[in-house]
């Protein structure tokens, strides 16, 4: 899928510099204040487990000049593996857990951020989901978020007293960070808060109606939620988050994919104005959500060939017929226990090998077998000779 994108993959380290995060993420924000695995190695160097993606992915972009003229532009990647944040474990929440994710760096333009989007409702639609929703927001330029962030104190000191611990914390530090609040004493001031797509600028306001207009051109259904503000510091113009209403989550929308633009991270970790859209999905979201829409995973590639081995004369053989199917590119599989041939049968029936191959004393004698057809019966007469050489001309 990504490939049809022309994202390419990119690997970072399970340890990044803890200051990577906590300037790009945010200090003020869970993950930084309470979720990292942070500590100083033998050199003194203040590390941390990766706890998100964008920010390692960014200061590799930066580190090794991946903006020159040699790259493309916009420079597309993706990558996949865990994460590390300390919090409660529960379900769709663990303390080293897995995301896919990915980043377009290098331009403004509001169809990378719609193609992106795309890409992820592409990569749910072809597990066979259907219970999701695209939930958008614009959070603007520097210039509007400032227009808001005055406008949200004005409402906000006044009921301060009202409002939960973390939220009278973040009040000093990061006040947009409240409408991100799940405290039930902060849900009703969070709903009568001023909504930032009342204070976009000309500008800001333009690039969200375009994003709309280019969603709607390619008929994917959104909904507009101005209390969306994602939990990291990043963030600017475009939000969204996909949500799964699947039966199995017992009515409860569940966040499976989140992300947004990010137009001065690069900057902000020393590199170039880069302006920049990703996402993140975490896999174990994707496995619920699988199965709470009662969907099974695609099993692993079906078995081609069976080669059983009928006798203890047979095992050099088998061995050396197994591998030349193998390097035919062949799935292939044989008994490794010395069973009784009806065990090994039994299996091939079981793991729905499309074709059996026995091989024993009389196989040997003629260096010859029969080659069956599991769900037909039929049987081709092959020599090992052919069979080393030639199987993909004789199965088609």
């Amino acid at each position: 899928l990504f490939a049809n994108y022309q994202v390419t993959e990119i690997r970072t380290p399970l340890f990044e510099h803890y200051e990577v995060i906590a300037r790009s993420v945010g200090d003020t924000t869970d993950i930084v204040a309470k979720e990292m695995y942070d500590f100083y190695d033998k050199g003194k160097r203040h590390v941390t487990l990766r706890p998100e993606g964008t920010a390692p992915v960014v200061r590799s972009y930066v580190e090794n000049k991946l903006y020159g003229p040699e790259f493309p532009k916009p420079y597309k990647v993706y990558y996949c593996g865990p994460m590390f944040r300390y919090e409660r474990p529960q379900s769709g929440r663990l303390r080293q857990f897995h995301q896919i994710g990915v980043e377009v760096l290098g331009s403004e333009n509001p169809a990378v951020d719609v193609e992106t989007i795309a890409m992820a409702l592409d990569f749910y639609k072809k597990l066979g989901l259907k219970y999701f929703t695209l939930v958008l927001n614009s959070l603007g330029d520097k210039a509007s978020r400032a227009a808001h962030r005055e406008a949200l104190l004005a409402y906000l000191v006044p009921i301060a007293d009202q409002m939960s611990s973390d939220s009278k914390a973040r009040l000093v530090k990061n006040p947009l960070r409240i409408l991100d609040s799940k405290a039930p004493e902060d849900q009703e001031i969070v709903a009568n808060a001023p909504s930032i797509l009342s204070y976009l600028n000309e500008e800001s306001s333009a690039y969200f109606e375009t994003v709309k207009k280019m969603l709607a051109v390619l008929q994917i259904p959104y909904v507009v939620d101005a209390t969306m503000v994602r939990g990291l510091d990043y963030y600017n113009h475009t939000i969204f988050e996909i949500m799964s209403n699947a039966p199995g989550f017992g009515g409860t929308a569940t966040t499976i994919c989140a992300g947004g633009r990010y137009n001065g991270l690069v900057e902000e970790l020393g590199g170039p104005a880069t302006p920049s859209f990703g996402f993140g999905m975490g896999i174990e979201r994707v496995l619920i959500t699988l199965e709470a829409e009662n969907i099974e995973i695609p099993a692993p590639k079906k078995i081609d060939i069976y080669v059983a081995c009928a006798n203890d004369t047979a095992e050099l053989a088998v061995l050396k017929l197994v591998q030349s199917l193998r390097e035919q590119d062949f799935s292939v599989e044989r008994d490794y226990l010395r069973r009784k041939l009806k065990a090994q049968l039994k299996t091939a029936n079981k793991q729905n090998a499309n074709y059996l191959l026995v091989i024993g004393e009389t196989e040997i004698a003629m260096q010859a077998a029969i080659l069956k057809k599991m769900t037909t019966g039929e049987e081709i007469p092959v020599s090992f000779a052919e069979l080393t050489t030639q199987a993909k001309k004789i199965l088609s």
